[in-house]
């Protein structure tokens, strides 16, 4: 099942899962370069404080101007050796591990130096080596924190002993530095761990974002595989994520605006935000003519929030059902179609023989008339039945419609004796790609079906051809009673009729033939009374027929 949130991730359809990488493998990274340059940043900021400090006490912790000067040269070069540590953590040499140890060494030996320089161990700077011991473990993650320790407790140890060497302590004075030697252990023990369990956390926080990317991409593959278009759409009406099928229902990649991209959705989508108990109505999108259903889902608890909108292609399902019916019917024509036509024409010559043997017997020949209407009925029947296996026979001409159009009224008006004049409206350099037969079949089903239900005067049955988004456009219009409203979905079904001697296969077969001549035949309610029908020639999407 596809989750709401995972169809906010807008990842490659590509599925490619990552495994986690190996700590060990690729340890120095970027993370740990820019940590040691904080490091070393702190170290110059710690120097400037020491500076400060001493200069506001006047020289009052040191014995003399030349403990002062020893004091200016030490931190002079400490910062110095800050600024050469600076360019080396900027060009990435020497490697990580004997940078940090050669910084460390040198803040052991500043503050060991500070030590002396202020007393020994009773100035208290001596403390100031367990922050820098417990930022060199966890900078390198729990390496070399116990030799860093150990520097710290050598040379704690060796000013001690200097200092007794100088008769400035006495023996039982190595305690206080053991105790810091203790502690340096201890930190560097504390850091360790720290930076293990931070490594760990970092380790399962990495798993858990490849394993989200991979749900992400995962989500992202179904996505772009259900049959339904997906739009997401936030707030303000910004379309934020779509998926190919609802590409392919739009004809163009929906994007920026949902009401400047697709209009009738977006109206669809304000009624649905106004009553979400509403059921949002079927529209049609302008570019591909597709009759879709949408449904709202919404992101969020604010109704207002983003919404989740699923378009699905009635015409797709439509189609599908259609096939599985004629599908049968394919298989059940097959074999009967001989079948039917040889007694179904021995049964209306026998009712012609009837009738011409009875003249004077009027049961008879109202009886012989029954029989000849119904056989011609079953005899189209099985004609347009047949017709749906030939409809992919194609021979797509250059065909110009002025001409055409005008031997088509001629022939049609002859052929129904009509008498009125019907309206033709055509561009002379109008010119279409469509097979000649086909478009017959399809332009005599209309205007029979318009002539049968006009009012039978001048002008009643109309033919106009214009232009609309470089494809001609054909409209045969009738002014007879208009489609009712809740037959206009089921107008091209097979086998539906409004009528009780039609077959319900004409519009079904002008609409297939249509298709497969890369055209597309639809129902349009004018604005007035009537009726219209539209062909629009030459109607694809890339290389396939929209139908």
């Amino acid at each position: 099942m596809l989750t709401q949130r995972g169809l906010r991730f807008f990842l490659s359809p590509r599925i490619s899962f990552r495994p986690m990488p190996n700590s060990s493998s690729a340890f120095h990274t970027e993370m740990h370069w820019r940590s040691l340059a904080l490091l070393n940043a702190f170290r110059l900021l710690s120097n400037i404080g020491i500076f400060c400090s001493v200069l506001w006490l006047a020289y009052k912790p040191l014995n003399d101007v030349s403990s002062w000067y020893s004091f200016l040269a030490l931190a002079g070069v400490d910062s110095f050796l800050v600024l050469l540590f600076a360019l080396g953590i900027r060009h990435r040499r020497p490697g990580f591990e004997i940078q940090l140890s050669i910084q460390v060494a040198t803040d052991v030996l500043f503050i060991v130096g500070l030590m002396h320089l202020f007393g020994g161990l009773r100035s208290g700077i001596g403390t100031l080596l367990l922050p820098y011991l417990a930022a060199a473990g966890l900078i390198s993650r729990g390496r070399m924190t116990l030799f860093h320790a150990a520097m710290a407790s050598i040379a704690l140890l060796s000013e001690q002993t200097w200092q007794i060497w100088q008769g400035n302590a006495s023996a039982s004075d190595y305690l206080p530095p053991a105790l810091l030697c203790v502690a340096s252990f201890a930190v560097a023990w504390l850091a360790h761990r720290l930076a293990r369990f931070a490594q760990a956390s970092e380790a399962l926080a990495e798993q858990r974002g490849v394993d989200l990317a991979n749900l992400g991409q995962l989500n992202q593959r179904i996505l772009q595989d259900v049959s339904d278009g997906v739009l997401v759409v936030d707030a303000n009406g910004v379309i934020r994520q779509c998926n190919e099928q609802a590409i392919r229902l739009a004809g163009m990649r929906p994007e920026g605006v949902l009401l400047h991209a697709m209009p009738v959705i977006a109206v669809a989508l304000a009624r649905w935000r106004s009553n979400p108990s509403e059921s949002p109505n079927l529209i049609t999108t302008a570019l591909t003519r597709k009759t879709l259903r949408p449904r709202f889902i919404s992101l969020s608890n604010d109704s207002h929030g983003n919404v989740l909108i699923y378009l699905e292609d009635l015409d797709k399902l439509r189609r599908e059902a259609q096939q599985l019916k004629l599908a049968a019917l394919g298989r059940l024509t097959a074999n009967l179609a001989h079948e039917i036509r040889n007694p179904l024409s021995a049964i209306t010559h026998a009712a012609q023989l009837l009738g011409e043997e009875a003249e004077d017997n009027a049961l008879i020949k109202r009886l012989t008339r029954i029989i000849d209407d119904n056989g011609q009925r079953l005899e189209r029947m099985v004609k347009d039945v047949l017709e749906l296996n030939r409809r992919d026979r194609v021979q797509m001409v250059q065909i110009k419609l002025a001409d055409w159009l005008a031997v088509f009224v001629e022939q049609f008006s002859m052929q129904e004796e009509i008498h009125v004049e019907l309206a033709l409206e055509c561009p002379a350099h109008a010119e279409i790609r469509f097979d000649p037969g086909h478009l017959h079949q399809v332009m005599w089903n209309l205007s029979r079906n318009g002539w049968r239900y006009c009012e039978k005067r001048a002008g009643s049955l109309s033919f106009k051809v214009w232009r609309e988004n470089e494809h001609w456009v054909l409209d045969v219009r009738n002014d007879g009673p208009p489609v009712a409203a809740d037959a206009q979905t089921q107008l091209f079904e097979p086998f539906f009729t409004t009528e009780t001697k039609g077959t319900g296969l004409g519009l079904y077969i002008a609409r297939e033939i249509c298709a497969a001549n890369g055209a597309v035949l639809e129902y349009v309610a004018p604005p007035e009374t009537g009726t219209c029908f539209r062909i629009v020639f030459g109607y694809t999407y890339g290389q396939k027929n929209l139908i």
